[in-house]
């Protein structure tokens, strides 16, 4: 009888789900998401997701990770099914593209299944500054590792430039730093670049912040009555819009590439002191520690080079440095030795060649990989 009571249950469950046409739509993870892992050898996927209907209460979820054409097995773990809404933390150790399956069945019974074909533990970063941080190379590079991937607030994807969210349309420094760090970590690595060209670190201060120096390019501060300046906040609001997108911790650091458009203007009344620079950047990271409720790391490169013969500015310089010295931030990259046929039109420009995005991603997979160490 009992046998009898499960295989008209099993029919009654099939039909369930085949008559009703339950359907299970994944908000988490997307095809190609990457997750942060918390330790070296051990991260959490956030699985959410939405039925068309209501299934049975006493249903239950599980899940099957596969990876190399390796098959896992299911597993039932904790979740709620609320309703219609899914919710559940699944562990697995970093490594390479996971396929994911989540199913809801109810005895032996499936109802619904879900599948995303590409999902990732392993490390996340968030790029920001100006121009040589976003997509003005010379020329596009493209993901050799195929483990490197963007997002642009909707959808993960394999990050060959140029960058989504990032201004410009040509090359950066991001496959090369993913398909570096790949080498060096053997994890997916996630990236969210959101340069915007030119740029002063007067103009990513917070809304509202003052200051007497005008940047050169005007169009992201305003002159108040009394001749101060004020930051319109535009910049620094994106920046915190993407850096919420993770949650707390939910990125490895931010890595910030800025300061050219602060050195050595050719309106000297427009160059920012080094000691400016330095409370201006120390503002923004500890803002946004505030803003987004944890203290992300920041990762602060020296940029200062702008052509042939105006190849440094040592007061911006030495201000990212002290940044390192007091603990505020980590060492990025010496980007100011990059000279020669590693910069644009031969060498003349300030953005870098296809020869000089390479070297400059691999720089900042270098410096990365050392900061790392002592954190994994």
């Amino acid at each position: 009888m009992k046998r009898l009571f499960a295989q008209l249950l099993f029919i009654w469950l099939f039909c369930f789900a085949s008559l009703h046409g339950t359907e299970f739509q994944l908000r988490s993870p997307l095809d190609y998401q990457v997750f942060q892992r918390q330790t070296k050898d051990l991260g959490t996927i956030r699985i959410v997701g939405h039925l068309s209907e209501s299934v049975p209460k006493n249903s239950f979820l599980e899940v099957r990770l596969s990876e190399d054409n390796h098959a896992g097995h299911w597993q039932r773990i904790d979740s709620v099914i609320d309703g219609r809404e899914v919710s559940a933390l699944v562990q697995s150790k970093p490594g390479g593209w996971k396929k994911l399956e989540v199913r809801i069945a109810n005895t032996d019974a499936e109802i619904v299944r879900a599948t995303v074909e590409h999902v990732g533990i392993g490390e996340i970063f968030v790029i920001a500054g100006q121009s040589n941080s976003a997509n003005f190379g010379e020329g596009m590079l493209t993901i050799q590792s195929g483990l490197v991937v963007a997002f642009d607030g909707l959808k993960w994807k394999i990050a060959n430039d140029p960058q989504p969210k990032a201004q410009g349309n040509s090359g950066s420094f991001v496959p090369a730093f993913g398909d570096a760090l790949v080498e060096k970590l053997a994890v997916p690595v996630g990236v969210v670049a959101c340069g915007a060209g030119g740029t002063s670190v007067r103009e990513w201060l917070p809304k509202g912040s003052k200051f007497a120096i005008p940047p050169t390019i005007e169009s992201r501060v305003e002159k108040a009555p009394n001749g101060q300046w004020t930051c319109k906040g535009e910049a620094y609001d994106t920046l915190i819009e993407q850096m919420k997108t993770f949650g707390p911790h939910g990125f490895r650091a931010v890595l910030w590439h800025q300061g050219e458009s602060d050195a050595n203007q050719k309106d000297t009344s427009r160059t920012l002191p080094g000691k400016l620079y330095r409370e201006y950047l120390e503002k923004i990271i500890l803002d946004s520690r505030r803003d987004i409720g944890w203290d992300a790391p920041w990762i602060v490169a020296q940029a200062t080079y702008h052509v042939p013969g105006d190849e440094s500015s040592p007061d911006i310089r030495a201000a990212q440095a002290s940044l390192w010295q007091d603990g505020i931030a980590g060492e990025g990259p010496d980007t100011d030795t990059l000279k020669g046929d590693l910069r644009e039109r031969n060498g003349q420009g300030v953005h870098f060649s296809v020869k000089g995005l390479k070297v400059h991603g691999e720089a900042w997979a270098e410096k990365v990989a050392i900061w790392l160490k002592g954190r994994l």
